[in-house]
């Protein structure tokens, strides 16, 4: 009776899968990347600034299929379940960005790492807070409330961002709320010229949106799984979302590291045509080239990013005799024998992305699934 939930999860798999995937290329490249898969500097958009958005936007999506259970379940113990997830989250995150807990200089001296100089706030620390108030939106909320809060916060964040600083990396409210805040200590960049967190506290409220219009989306899919007029209508809304993008750009430039409303509307619509586009070649097409490959990344995507993660900073935490990182001595000794240039670089960060793929691989083979 309810034959098409599978593939409609299978293509939530793929789109995670797809997103974990270029996550880790992007994340552990080499000297010299290709242009494409660098950040943009500040305002602007590479196809590498779409990467994390769509895992928010996945997120989302996922709530849709959550939601039904939660229904059935006492408000009390969804609002536990909902924050335990988010905690945890946030503590991985925290405690990933300490670790080795101590600092290891060239001389590989062992030097104290204070927790007053750790990082707050980072990548799974903003999915942890995202989730967390996208849920609770979600929870309590009729669709067309969660669309008003939706719009609300981008308008809201453009106002704030107008009127209390401008639209630089130092006079940005953003920046100012996370040094009054969070102090320069505790940021991603600390000098007291530079002090700057892409993941803050303010950039955090249109960054819920992303979440947000994943469910929107999901809860779309879900109401007429096998209708051309819902992917229709799927892919209607990514152009819109685009369209505004663009026009909001005029005036509030799109710009991933402030994550503004330009942004949020532009990467929300590349993820509904995306996975508009999944869903045709897989549900409509029957199409299955390459669905196990990135299916093992969407099994079991928080593991696999925090293997990502977790082995660079550990092998980047020690020194060789020569001074030079494990890390990037591997490099060194590998794909830099090669020499200089693009294509060294993107083998070496796709030679990483196959071996996280390869530990995914062995969990999935076994029907083991790590969630929170």
């Amino acid at each position: 009776m309810n034959q098409t939930a599978p593939v409609r999860f299978l293509a939530l798999d793929i789109f995670r899968g797809l997103t974990i995937c270029f996550m880790i290329i992007v994340n552990t490249g080499g000297p010299d990347p290709f242009p494409e898969l660098r950040h943009a500097q500040w305002n602007g958009f590479t196809l590498t600034d779409l990467v994390f958005p769509s895992f928010l936007f996945a997120v989302g999506n996922a709530i849709s299929f959550s939601k039904s259970k939660w229904e059935q379940q006492p408000a009390r113990q969804v609002i536990m379940k909902i924050l335990k997830r988010t905690l945890l989250l946030f503590l991985i995150g925290y405690l990933m960005y300490w670790l080795p807990f101590v600092k290891v200089d060239p001389q590989n001296h062992i030097l104290p790492f204070p927790i007053g100089e750790t990082r707050i706030l980072g990548v799974l620390q903003r999915i942890a807070l995202c989730y967390g108030i996208g849920a609770l939106i979600i929870h309590f909320s009729s669709r067309r409330t969660v669309l008003i809060t939706a719009a609300g916060l981008l308008l809201g964040y453009w106002l704030l961002s107008a009127v209390f600083g401008d639209y630089t990396q130092n006079g940005a409210a953003a920046t100012r709320l996370d040094i009054l805040t969070l102090t320069r200590p505790h940021l991603y960049k600390k000098g007291l010229e530079n002090a700057f967190d892409p993941e803050g506290l303010l950039s955090t409220l249109p960054a819920i949106v992303n979440v947000l219009v994943g469910y929107l989306a999901g809860l779309h899919i879900k109401k007429n799984p096998k209708s051309y007029e819902m992917l229709a209508l799927l892919a209607i809304a990514g152009f819109l979302l685009l369209a505004a993008g663009y026009l909001w750009n005029l005036v509030f430039p799109v710009n991933k590291k402030l994550w503004t409303s330009s942004f949020v509307c532009l990467t929300t619509g590349l993820d509904c045509l995306i996975i508009a586009t999944i869903l045709y070649s897989i549900d409509f097409k029957g199409r299955r080239t390459g669905v196990v490959f990135f299916e093992v990344f969407g099994k079991n995507a928080l593991f696999i990013y925090l293997l990502s993660e977790v082995l660079p900073i550990l092998l980047s935490s020690f020194y060789t005799a020569d001074r030079q990182s494990f890390f990037k001595h591997l490099y060194t000794i590998t794909y830099g024998q090669w020499g200089t240039g693009h294509f060294p670089s993107l083998l070496w960060s796709v030679s990483f992305m196959l071996l996280c793929w390869l530990a995914g691989y062995f969990l999935y083979k076994r029907k083991i699934f790590i969630r929170l």
